[in-house]
Formats: C-alpha cells, sequence, structure tokens
C-alpha cells in the first residue's frame, strides 16, 4: 500500500491462524484432501506437514462423508480436528455427520458432550469454475441448530474468526469466498474476534448496505459510486450468518431508514430473505401493524435513531426433543395457532 502499512494476503492469514492454533494446543489436527503434501489446491496449507508432522497434518481418501465422520470421532474423542471439504459445493456429501451428528451432539447428550470441530471450504464464483464448483452453501447451513456459519470478508478478519473457530466447543463452517485468497488487506492487532458480532465497516447515513464475504467489498466499491451521486451509504458486514448479529443490523437501519441486503446465491430461500424478513418484522411490530405477542424471541428494543423503540428478534435454536412431553410442546398445536390468529384480527383472548 502506498503509506506503507503493512499487509497479508487472504490465504496467508487463514495459514497462520491454523498454524498459530496448532503450535498453540497439541489437541488440533489438520486434514483433508490434498491438504498436506500439496498444501491444498488454493495453496493455503503449504508447509504445515513439514512442521507438526503427518500425524497431525495429513491427506485423506476422496470422501467427504469419511473426512467429516473424522472430525467427529475426533472431536468427541477430545481432539480439535480441522478439515477441509475443497469445494463447499461438496459440502452435502458432508452432511450426515456434520448436521446430524455433530450439530446435534451437544443436545442430546444433556449439554454434556461438545464437538470442536471446524470445516473449511472454499466457496462462491469466478475463476471459471463451473456450476458444480461455484456455489455459496450459506442458506444449506444456516438452519441447522447447534452449527456456527462464518464467512469472512478481509484477511485480518479471517485469521482472527478462524483461530476463535477453532477455539470453539462448537462445530462451525468457516466458508472461505475463492476470489478473496489473492486480495491483500491490512494487518491488524486482533488475536481473535467473537463469533456473531457483525461490523460496520463504512458509516454512513442516506441507505444501509448489508453483506458477507466477497458481498462486502463489492458494497464499499458500490459505496463509493453512491457517493460520487450524494449517497451517503453505511456498510455492515455480518461476518457471520449464525450467530446472526440482528442488533448490529437493526441499529444501522434505525438510523439510514434504508436497507438493501446483498447476497451471492439463488434470490429464492437465501440468508437475505430471511435478514429481510427479520427487519420487516421489526418495523412492522414497531408501527403497531402486527403485536409482538406472537413473538417470544423479540426480547429488546432500540433507544436510538428515527425508529426508536425497535424491537429487537432473536432466532431461537430448535430441536424436536425426545422426552414426550417436551416433544407435545414443541410442535404446533391448533389452539396456540387459532389463539395467535385471533390475536391477529384484535379480539381478545
Amino acid at each position: 500500500m502506498s503509506d506503507g502499512t503493512p499487509t497479508i494476503e487472504y490465504r496467508a492469514a487463514v495459514r497462520e491462524a491454523i498454524d498459530e492454533e496448532m503450535a498453540r494446543d497439541e489437541r488440533v489436527v489438520f486434514f483433508g484432501e490434498d491438504v498436506a503434501v500439496a498444501g491444498g489446491v488454493f495453496a493455503v496449507t503449504p508447509g504445515l506437514e513439514e512442521k507438526y508432522g503427518a500425524e497431525r497434518v495429513f491427506d485423506t481418501p476422496i470422501s467427504e462423508l469419511a473426512i467429516s465422520a473424522g472430525a467427529f470421532g475426533a472431536a468427541v474423542s477430545g481432539l480439535r480436528p480441522i478439515f477441509e471439504i475443497m469445494f463447499a459445493d461438496f459440502l452435502p456429501l458432508a452432511m450426515d455427520s456434520l448436521i446430524n451428528q455433530a450439530a446435534k451432539y451437544w443436545y442430546v447428550s444433556n449439554e454434556q458432550g461438545s464437538v470442536p470441530l471446524v470445516v473449511r471450504s472454499a466457496m462462491g464464483a469466478g475463476g471459471n469454475f463451473g456450476a458444480m464448483h461455484s456455489q455459496s452453501p450459506i442458506p444449506w447451513l444456516q438452519g441447522i441448530p447447534g452449527l456456527k456459519v462464518v464467512a469472512p470478508a478481509t484477511a485480518g478478519d479471517a485469521k482472527a474468526l478462524l483461530k476463535q473457530s477453532i477455539r470453539d466447543d462448537n462445530p462451525v463452517a468457516f466458508l472461505e469466498h475463492k476470489r478473496l485468497y489473492s486480495v491483500k488487506d491490512p494487518i491488524t492487532d486482533d488475536e481473535v474476534l467473537p463469533l456473531g458480532k457483525a461490523a460496520i465497516v463504512r458509516e454512513g447515513t442516506d441507505v444501509t448496505l448489508v453483506s458477507i464475504s466477497k458481498g462486502v467489498r463489492d458494497c464499499l466499491r458500490a459505496a463509493d459510486e453512491l457517493a460520487a451521486r450524494g449517497v451517503d451509504a453505511e456498510v455492515v458486514d455480518l461476518r457471520s450468518l449464525r450467530p446472526l448479529d440482528t442488533e448490529t443490523v437493526l441499529s444501522s437501519v434505525a438510523r439510514t431508514n434504508r436497507v438493501v441486503i446483498v447476497e451471492e446465491g439463488p434470490l429464492i430461500g437465501g440468508w437475505g430473505a430471511n435478514l429481510l424478513g427479520i427487519v420487516d418484522l421489526v418495523v412492522a411490530v414497531s408501527m403497531g401493524t402486527l403485536c409482538s405477542g406472537f413473538f417470544p424471541g423479540i426480547t429488546g428494543r432500540i433507544t436510538t435513531g428515527p425508529m426508536a423503540q425497535l424491537p429487537l428478534v432473536l432466532i431461537p435454536a430448535y430441536l424436536v426433543p425426545l422426552f414426550i412431553m417436551l416433544h407435545f410442546i414443541a410442535l404446533f398445536q391448533a389452539r396456540r395457532l387459532a389463539r395467535s390468529g385471533k390475536s391477529a384480527t384484535g379480539h381478545k383472548i
């Protein structure tokens, strides 16, 4: 950079995070397809096998389910595995161990056992990789209770968030946009960053642009173009989709009164529609057009800005319990639905 600020490449930041955590904790192991000898198809992890040996860094057969199953077994046996699924498009092959085992283990063990694993995967379009190597899997993963989903936009965040993901006692999907690997950013002083905390990366007053991963950089460029036309845009980097920092987004929207959500992926069923639904819900409740009593997850209010008193929406995790009485309570019941419908009409219950 012209000001002499030291920078780091995104792929190097990811490698440093793994390196430093392996040096810090001997329980951390790393494996996947071509990650050891070859150093990864995107040259993210060269040198780790030579430094830590084949017992802690090793290549696996081409079987995503076997890799994820091995990681689950390692995690419940006391290790802290990091495993790589080469392309995020292949994550469905690993879903059984990731979703039905790792994400649910803490719940079904009565909060007695945790599964501290991280799955790294390259996602996103660009580079002419074709339809089966260019998808963004965030919507596939965001609705899974017990699984955290992280997708950094900058090299500094990638390092700090990956280190925190490795230290987290829950399974974490750490998604790296392949078009960011060669991008360089200033080195930051953050050792770790908390998962589930968004960042306002550009302040503005006219409109809020919200995105994650590469989309944040696209929003920043768009904000520069808007500034040239007299529009002052604020940009929010979500950093993670689960946990989802609705408070930062809603506080920003309360200041600007306008929001644009930028998502790379299909229009239907995406994380952007989910977030926009949360914003719409909060606005409807704040304007009195929807009864907040329907939503037990609404726990707080914004107290500043033109849309003051906006409730904050927190989406609870949801798993169907085994115990018969809890199982009954968790299911939809006609009487409860009728009560909500009657309340929506304004009638007393």
